[in-house]
């Protein structure tokens, strides 16, 4: 009896020991699930940001357009829509034929209640540099938008051929469209061009920044122009980060905590870095007109004078 007692106890144990371990393996899959969601519930995506950084990871393109090549899109009858960015009095004087006019600043944010998003918009300004920044902000937003070559002044203005494309006739803005924009990066973007009138267009002359480096009110700047073009010859210090896809992956390296200038060629596509860089909390401001090139004039840092290094 002790002998049967003995061995159904250790039946017991065993059958026990079994099917605990079973428990606890059935349970596993469970458990390692509930820690799965518990990772993925904290896990919180800022909107803004995550936009922003897009707008370099999924490069297209510089964005922006000569003013021969919209003329060609008006003869062709593309369907597209012209945004003037420039002061109305400029704009009353003359614009491409259709532009709607919305002033550098406020005017701009609330343009997003009316500009379309489904087909392309070209921004033009004066020089393309303030068209840059808003053709980097309208992307973000949702909006397909590129800036036109060297703006009005510089770009548009002389063209050959291009009086058969401009007008005085007033184009009135066309009504809401009716576009969803999430609410974070509306409000962002917003935010953007509400900010103009306070804290200026984030542009800053050659003049100004040598100013600012001789005092050593700002120590950092940045290059988007190519490697070989760097090389041929840069404003001392700069620190260089090519334009094109995944340039926002090197961004990192740049203090959030100082005031920097970026600078490219002619300023345009400088003016979009900048964009994406401040509403990626990035204290930055463009070079204005760049290094300078013969379709900037007498304006840009070489244009003017100031010195370089090889």
């Amino acid at each position: 009896m002790k002998k049967i007692t003995v061995l159904l106890i250790a039946l017991a144990l065993v059958f026990g020991f079994v099917t605990g371990c079973a428990k606890e393996e059935a349970a596993a899959p469970a458990a390692e699930k509930t820690v799965e969601k518990a990772a993925e519930a904290v896990v919180e995506v800022d909107t803004v940001e995550a936009a922003a950084n897009a707008y370099f990871a999924d490069f297209p393109g510089n964005r922006i357009i000569p003013t021969d090549q919209i003329m060609a899109k008006m003869d062709a009858g593309e369907d597209f829509f012209l945004l003037d960015i420039r002061k109305a009095a400029d704009y009353e004087k003359g614009h491409l034929k259709g532009a709607v006019n919305a002033p550098w600043g406020p005017a701009v944010a609330e343009a997003l209640a009316w500009l379309p998003d489904d087909k392309p918009v070209y921004v033009n300004c004066y020089s393309g540099q303030t068209a840059g920044q808003a053709t980097a902000v309208l992307n973000v937003a949702g909006i397909e938008a590129s800036s036109v070559k060297y703006g009005y002044n510089l770009g548009i203005a002389k063209t050959e051929g291009v009086d058969a494309y401009i007008t005085t006739d007033v184009t009135a803005a066309p009504d809401a469209t009716g576009v969803k924009y999430d609410a974070d990066i509306k409000a962002a973007v917003e935010g953007y061009f509400n900010a103009i009138p306070d804290k200026g267009s984030n542009i800053w002359p050659a003049s100004k920044v040598k100013e600012a480096l001789d005092a050593e009110e700002i120590t950092t700047i940045v290059s988007i122009r190519q490697q070989d073009a760097y090389d041929a010859g840069h404003i001392e210090g700069a620190t260089l980060i090519p334009w094109g896809k995944g340039m926002q992956e090197k961004f990192n390296v740049l203090p959030k905590d100082e005031t920097f200038v970026v600078h490219c060629y002619s300023g345009q596509t400088a003016g979009q870095t900048v964009a994406i860089m401040r509403l990626l909390g990035y204290d930055a401001v463009s070079l204005k007109s760049g290094m300078g090139t013969s379709g900037t004039g007498d304006s840009g840092w070489a244009n003017e004078g100031f010195p370089v290094v090889q």
